[in-house]
């Protein structure tokens, strides 16, 4: 980052004296000096970020605000991870950051500089799908398809971490996903597929 970026730092700080203004100024009007007010409602300058998604690192002009599910759809034109309650809840947007799954909506952008990102459409292998989206594909583990992409991130997660033992431990450390249809049998039963094609448990 050059020096006229923001710092991990500064950012969090302006990030608290915004929100603290606009609820200062509901709950105590006139606290804010009016020349701390106007600066608050002020648009951040624009920052410099360096994001390397799917092997290939990206550098972005980008508000600080900006969200990496944002900087992912809007600016790198990935939209397989998918928009959905944007409070971390539903798991539609799971991406993995080192291989961790997260909830890219609620990580900002302009914070994960250096960590490699991998979505949805960087896990396939060229022509060559990873085990657990042919495992999707045979066991019909999605219907509108939605949070398909999340299931999957999160999933290969879930094998990887060692939680794929048994149905109810992946029901138990796939909670975070959420599927409206309520495919979760054929998601289960696809991830326990991929989980042994994979060697990651044995079993018939």
């Amino acid at each position: 980052m050059s020096g006229s970026d923001l710092t991990r730092r500064e950012l969090m700080e302006a990030a608290v004296v915004t929100s603290g203004a606009l609820v200062g100024g509901q709950l105590m009007p006139g606290a804010i000096p009016p020349a701390a007010a106007q600066g608050a409602g002020a648009a951040p300058a624009p920052l410099g970020v360096a994001l390397r998604v799917n092997g290939t690192e990206h550098r972005l002009t980008l508000d600080p605000r900006t969200t990496l599910l944002d900087a992912l759809r809007e600016h790198l034109h990935l939209t397989g991870s998918k928009k959905g309650c944007g409070l971390g809840q539903c798991g539609a947007c799971t991406v993995l950051m080192d291989g961790k799954r997260v909830k890219s909506c609620l990580s900002l952008a302009a914070l994960v500089e250096g960590r490699e990102i991998t979505t949805i459409e960087g896990l396939a292998q060229g022509d060559e799908l990873h085990p657990l989206q042919v495992a999707f594909i045979e066991r019909d583990a999605f219907q509108c398809g939605y949070c398909t992409s999340g299931q999957i991130m999160a999933g290969v997660a879930c094998i990887k971490e060692g939680h794929a033992g048994s149905a109810q431990e992946i029901r138990d450390w796939m909670s975070g996903n959420l599927c409206r249809c309520g495919a979760y049998d054929h998601i289960v039963a696809a991830i326990q597929d991929a989980a042994r094609a994979t060697g990651a448990v044995r079993g018939g």
